[in-house]
């Protein structure tokens, strides 16, 4: 009884529903219809957003899924040749050519034209006349060759041998020759110094010749005679071959062979060796402390003709005393000497450039208890070094623990009073020699 009333209600509901899904069937058609033809006609009739008033100077375009928004390029106002305007006023503006001898303007003369009268007026034109002052003044700030004059060549000449380094090359050279056993003699002392120093100046006009295009890019180095075209390449090798040929020969023939090879030697490793590392590798810095460390060894066989065992005591302090100096250097320079492309251990390893330097100056103290060991010095050497030797291992500490630009500063000043006063302790404190006590004692 109730199965037939519900079936017929069902069949009702089902046959009002079908009877309207027929009815929207072609309204459906001709909406899918009507979609299909709108996205298949050209996208810029739909696609909306160069509508908008923000947005008429740029257009959207669909490329992977993703939109790219590109600004459409302003396009130059064009200047019609015939004036479509009757009734507006045309204003013509005429500025002349200005004579650059003479240095006068004329006025400029506007025309206004309206279509009855014509007006002439004589303006000042807003024309900006370069002064002589000021076209000097703005050559001074571009680069150009400079011209050195006769008088100039010697300060040229000692920036390109470097002359505080060549001065403290020297210096080591004199301490070395003064360490040694042997009685003093002036015409030997004079003769390895300015050999030394001969030679040392062709190395570093030699170092500068080959780092031109890099010294440019350091502002260490920029102001060079080279970079600067103070002298052309071919004045500075001919500067460098005229003070290291004198230079060794002068340590061959007026000191003995053994230095004037050691001068040699050294002119060729730091041109030849350690130049040409910096931009390859970190082990430059190694080959620069055995360049640093020959100058002692020289004065020491200028006085007595041999390598001894206090030559190479000497050359050691020189060697371990350049990782905290020059690492110290190159942690504040690191910005410079990256643009220079060199790769020192600051730029490509600075822990290692910190515990170099804290490793060396520990050595210094160590260096220093061997000399009276090795009879170069007495005992009074490694007291009196102590503090200084303790002091500069302090500031290796703190600039190994902190990094940062204030304890490398500290660490680079102190290793400039380090040396010199290290030096001068080990001369004080010099062992006599053999023949001094046989002396005394008869």
């Amino acid at each position: 009884m109730y199965k037939t009333q519900c079936s017929r209600l069902t069949g009702l509901f089902g046959v009002s529903i079908k009877q309207k899904l027929v009815g929207c069937g072609p309204r459906c058609k001709q909406m899918a219809r009507g979609l299909f033809l709108l996205q298949g006609r050209d996208p810029t009739h739909w696609i909306t957003y160069q509508h908008l008033n923000f947005l008429k100077r740029q257009y959207v375009s669909k490329n992977l899924g993703e939109l790219h928004q590109r600004a459409v390029p302003k396009q130059a106002a064009v200047v019609a040749d015939v004036d479509e305007s009757d009734g507006d006023e045309r204003q013509v503006q005429r500025i002349p050519t200005v004579d650059p001898v003479a240095g006068e303007v004329s006025t400029s003369v506007v025309v206004q034209e309206t279509p009855n009268t014509v007006t002439v007026s004589d303006e000042t034109p807003h024309v900006q006349v370069e002064t002589e002052e000021a076209r000097e003044a703005r050559l001074d700030r571009q680069w150009k060759q400079l011209k050195v004059e006769a008088a100039d060549l010697p300060d040229v000449y000692a920036r390109l041998a470097k002359i505080k380094l060549t001065a403290l090359v020297v210096t080591t050279a004199a301490a070395g020759y003064a360490m040694a056993p042997v009685p003093f003699d002036p015409a030997i002392f004079l003769g390895v110094c300015l050999g030394t120093g001969l030679a040392s100046s062709a190395a570093n006009s030699i170092n500068q010749y080959f780092e031109v295009p890099f010294d440019s890019n350091m502002n260490r180095t920029k102001n060079r005679p080279l970079v600067r075209g103070q002298i052309s390449p071919l004045h500075a090798v001919a500067f460098a071959v005229a003070c290291g040929v004198p230079g060794v020969l002068l340590l061959t023939y007026a000191v003995n062979p053994l230095t004037g090879f050691l001068g040699a030697l050294n002119i060729l490793l730091y041109t030849c060796c350690y130049t040409p590392l910096k931009r390859l590798t970190i082990a430059n810095t190694w080959a620069g402390a055995v360049v640093g460390a020959i100058p002692p060894v020289m004065g020491w066989t200028a006085a007595t003709g041999c390598v001894d065992p206090g030559a190479l005591l000497l050359g050691g302090f020189l060697y371990s005393w350049q990782f905290p100096h020059f690492n110290a250097l190159s942690w504040n320079l690191r910005e410079d000497y990256s643009r220079g492309g060199y790769r020192m251990m600051s730029v490509t390893h600075p822990a290692m450039c910190r515990r170099v330097a804290l490793r060396h100056s520990m050595a210094l103290g160590g260096l220093a208890t061997a000399a009276p060991v090795l009879g170069v010095t007495t005992w009074t050497f490694p007291l009196a070094s102590l503090p200084i030797n303790a002091y500069i291992t302090l500031l290796a500490f703190q600039f190994y623990r902190r990094g940062d630009r204030t304890s490398a500063r500290k660490l680079f000043f102190c290793s400039l009073w380090h040396l010199p006063m290290l030096l001068l302790l080990a001369l004080t404190c010099k062992k006599p020699r053999d023949d001094d006590d046989d002396a005394s004692t008869s």
